[in-house]
């Protein structure tokens, strides 16, 4: 399927590995010219040369922090008018909410709520004069089906959900969409170490806590980042202008409700 966008530009966050890593891929494969950004040097510079040598696309890396205005603007300077915006960020650390302070739930806004918004803010104009723009945030299941431990993430997270929830219904009419892709388990690093800290915690084996964590979903493994990216490249094709506003769970049925 020819998804109609070869040719444009994209600005993927978080994406040195992982999910972020699998939306840039799948943007490349399509003939996106890509800017991708991720804290390390090292590896967002790797990830650059893998993507590019995959695909054969323009694969421009930064190495910055996009939950800072400092690092937003080194990479809106490599790719100042994307054509596709994909964020992401890492979620905030587990807890109690009776540990957390203000500075906790600001650095959690900052992260997952405030950081993408201002990243639409600085892109979305230039895509409505263009006539064409795709936003897609990669945000969590946990928006469908909270995780106590995560309450920072859930409110941060589900904030930005709310806000989405009233611009994309403005900004479609120019055929700019705002979309949220909501994450399952998927085969990461970042879940890597959740498993280890559980088979820590419950004092068994990593192998035994990933066996029963698979079957304990309805498609009995965990997502391939693969499949995550192809997702996402079809939220951002020119095929894809009637939908906006949406929250799109992949988490193989794990989430049981009808809506």
């Amino acid at each position: 399927m020819d998804l109609g966008i070869a040719g444009k530009t994209a600005l993927v966050c978080a994406a040195s590995r992982g999910l972020g890593y699998a939306c840039a891929h799948a943007l490349a494969r399509e003939g996106v010219s890509v800017t991708i950004v991720a804290r390390t040097k090292a590896d967002i510079e790797k990830a650059a040369q893998e993507i590019a040598s995959a695909t054969g696309s323009t694969v421009t890396p930064v190495a910055a922090d996009v939950t800072t205005a400092e690092g937003r603007a080194a990479a809106l300077a490599a790719c100042p008018q994307p054509d596709i915006l994909v964020t992401n960020a890492g979620g905030p650390p587990p807890g109690d909410f009776r540990d957390w302070a203000r500075d906790d739930w600001i650095a959690a806004l900052d992260a997952n709520m405030l950081s993408p918004i201002e990243l639409i803010k600085a892109t979305v104009d230039g895509m409505i004069e263009r006539g064409f723009g795709r936003i897609v945030n990669i945000t969590s299941g946990a928006v469908k089906a909270p995780i106590p431990i995560l309450g920072l993430s859930n409110g941060a997270r589900a904030g930005l959900t709310g806000f989405i929830a009233g611009l994309s219904r403005e900004t479609v009419k120019h055929n700019v969409t705002i979309n949220n892709l909501l994450p399952g388990p998927f085969e990461t690093a970042r879940l890597e170490g959740t498993l280890k800290a559980a088979a820590d915690k419950q004092g068994q084996p990593v192998e035994e806590v990933r066996r029963e964590r698979e079957q304990g979903n309805p498609a009995r493994r965990f997502g391939d980042p693969r499949e995550f990216g192809d997702a996402c490249a079809f939220l951002c094709a020119a095929c894809s202008g009637f939908m906006t506003g949406q929250n799109i769970l992949l988490d193989g049925g794990a989430y049981p409700g009808t809506l």
